[in-house]
């Protein structure tokens, strides 16, 4: 297998997000549009699996740049529980793919009957999601065939990172989000990173970032366990020191995320710190490299995404089709 779906789809994200930001910029400014008007009071993110991810780093990129606090949904308190919360001052941002899982459709219920903005960030525009959604920014990258999303989550980030720009109204964040497709093409050439022979032997690992490299942590802990099978949990590097520090022994693998934003310095503190007690890092990082610190993340991703798929080859996984995996999930 030399090229699987999951490596042709992650190498296409840097052009579908090209075609993303031209295509979005109306329901971008529509979007503003109506958060000028409700002049929102906080942000709820709505979101499984990867869009749940997507939905941390959205957490840190409009607190940083925006200045209001956002609190992650838990989906099952209006699909199992019956809830309706209260959601006065909220604009609810809700991430999806396919926009069909019932405790997600659940929730926007609830928003709607509580008379809060519903705003979609959904792949399928024919979804029930983008159906109900007061306005809909679509990811626009085509069918995503592979089990393990690639594209869709790139597309995700740079969809939160059009939307916060248009919103913070700062110029230096919308150049750098104009220039992000070609620096994920870079980003492609850069030499490997992750490596089967770095992960040999590896069962257990631990993936740690700081701010927006905790929010992408997560995703690679993520695919570490759907595509490699090996055991991956993230954590905030600072988080790690507050008790799970403990669990390093000689040669314990840690997955280091470095992105050379304000966390940084305190971050390759915390990774000395664990590399004092006997740790064995492997270093993720955009390398050379140099934009705008908020879309850093994208780079260090879209080399990850390539190199994550070549390991489970070389682990005899096929990634396009992990065992016990489907591609829509659907919970209530």
């Amino acid at each position: 297998m030399t090229s699987t779906i999951m490596a042709q789809e992650a190498a296409e994200a840097p052009q579908r997000i090209q075609q993303q930001l031209q295509a979005n910029a109306g329901a971008i400014q529509a979007v503003v549009d109506l958060i000028r008007q409700r002049q929102p009071r906080y942000v709820y993110m709505v979101g499984r699996g990867s869009s749940d991810h997507a939905g941390v780093f959205a957490k840190y990129l409009i607190e940083i740049e925006i200045g209001l606090p956002v609190t992650a949904a838990a989906p099952s308190i209006a699909s199992v529980y019956g809830k309706q919360l209260d959601l006065t001052g909220a604009l609810v941002l809700v991430i999806s793919q396919s926009g069909r899982s019932p405790d997600i459709l659940a929730q926007v219920a609830m928003a709607k009957a509580a008379g809060a903005p519903v705003i979609a960030l959904v792949n399928d525009t024919s979804s029930p999601l983008a159906e109900q959604a007061d306005q809909v920014l679509p990811l626009n990258v085509g069918a995503e065939k592979a089990v393990a999303a690639t594209k869709s989550y790139l597309a995700t980030l740079s969809a939160l990172l059009q939307l916060v720009a248009a919103w913070s109204g700062r110029k230096e964040l919308q150049d750098a989000v104009v220039a992000l497709p070609e620096l994920m093409e870079q980003a492609k050439a850069l030499p490997a990173q992750l490596t089967a022979s770095a992960l040999d032997g590896v069962k257990h690992c631990v993936v740690l970032g700081r701010g927006p490299g905790y929010a992408v942590s997560r995703e690679i802990a993520l695919k570490l366990k759907e595509v490699c099978g090996i055991h991956a949990e993230a954590f905030s590097s600072a988080e790690f020191l507050h008790g799970p520090v403990t669990l390093v022994k000689d040669q314990f693998a840690i997955i280091d995320v470095s992105i050379a934003d304000e966390a940084n310095a305190a971050h390759q503190a915390q990774i000395a710190e664990v590399r004092s007690r006997g740790a064995r890092i492997l270093h993720l990082h955009h390398a050379e490299l140099s934009a705008n610190p908020r879309i850093l993340p994208l780079l260090l991703l879209q080399r990850f995404y390539l190199d994550v798929e070549a390991v489970a080859r070389a682990r005899g996984v096929n990634p396009d089709a992990p065992p016990g995996l489907n591609k829509v999930t659907k919970t209530v």
